[in-house]
Order: C-alpha cells, then sequence, then structure tokens
C-alpha cells in the first residue's frame, strides 16, 4: 500500500481461462456428493443459501473447489441452464 490512504489497490483478477466453468464446478460437486451417498441437490441448495460450505464434502476436494466460485455466479449457471431447456 502506498504511503498515502487515499491511494486505491488494484486487483488483479483470474483471467477466465484460469477458471473452470461453473457448470464443470457444479458437475463435479454434484458427483463428489452423490458418490458419498448424500442428495447432491438438497446439499448444493443448502450451500447456496447459506454459504456455509459444510454442506459440501470435502472428498474428491469438492468443497474447495466450490468456494472458487461465487454463489451468484453458480446461481446464474443454473437458472440460465434451466431456463434455456425450457
Amino acid at each position: 500500500m502506498g504511503e498515502n490512504m487515499q491511494d486505491t489497490m488494484m486487483f488483479k483478477k483470474m483471467e477466465k481461462e484460469d477458471l473452470k466453468p461453473a457448470k464443470q464446478i457444479l458437475t463435479e460437486v454434484y458427483n463428489a456428493l452423490k458418490e458419498k451417498g448424500y442428495n447432491p441437490i438438497s446439499q448444493i441448495v443448502g450451500y447456496l443459501l447459506s454459504g456455509d460450505p459444510a454442506y459440501i464434502t470435502s472428498f474428491k476436494g469438492a468443497r474447495n473447489l466450490i468456494r472458487k466460485i461465487e454463489r451468484d455466479e453458480l446461481l446464474e449457471e443454473l437458472i440460465k441452464s434451466y431456463l434455456e431447456k425450457q
């Protein structure tokens, strides 16, 4: 940070190609939850509503994976996918 507290820090956003797409993340998390015997839909809904990553298993890195993308981006992907299939 600069000497002047009025300076604005710039945050370098990750490039899109560095990130897994939301659809791929949701699919991997869904599969990990299903493999562990959870109801994947209920668990993902719990996470999306609460923001609590404890709803997502750490199996196969699913918990870390889902936290790499904002919940609003996940919701956007879900809604877009649902409406496009109508």
